[in-house]
């Protein structure tokens, strides 16, 4: 699945307010229900479920880099916000630097496949060093979701640099 299939333009944050994990992961949850891709009837039992994700370990996998994540039976198909701090978050990451990407996806019960897919393309795709730092170095947030749809995570051409 690529990015460019659950993340629109209205989905990206270019510069969060949260600076800790739980209010950032709130932050993202909150424009998904604003873009009607949660139903705020659900938004307190997705948050439940990445609570609970959290607790058994951090998202925050390194090198500045959080992936929050979670499966919920309130969702037909997935659904991402993508977050970007120049500041930085502190999300208890496995390296303890601040996070500066948080992609946030949640995908329906059952899809096990579809959620280790995603969760490896988005971590293969942010591990690449210069994808990075073009990313980083975007002053607005109209060019960040230029996507590829042929690609799927696989490089810099993910995002029209």
């Amino acid at each position: 699945m690529a990015l460019a299939d659950i993340l629109s333009f209205e989905q990206i944050v270019p510069e969060m307010r949260a600076t800790e994990r739980w209010p950032a992961i709130v932050e993202l949850i909150d424009l998904l229900v604003s873009q009607n891709k949660i139903k705020p009837a659900d938004r307190d039992s997705i948050l439940a479920s990445l609570k609970q994700r959290e607790e058994t370990m951090s998202t925050g996998i390194g090198f500045g880099i959080a992936i929050p994540h979670c499966s919920s039976d309130r969702l037909e198909e997935v659904v991402a916000a993508f977050g970007r701090s120049s500041s930085g978050i502190e999300f208890d990451a496995l390296d303890n630097a601040p996070v500066k990407f948080v992609v946030l996806f949640i995908v329906p019960k059952n899809q096990f496949q579809t959620h280790l897919r995603t969760l490896a393309s988005i971590a293969k795709f942010l591990n690449d060093r210069s994808v990075r730092c073009a990313v980083r170095g975007r002053r607005s947030a109209a060019p960040l979701p230029r996507w590829k749809r042929s690609n799927q995570f696989s490089g810099k051409s993910f995002l029209k640099l």
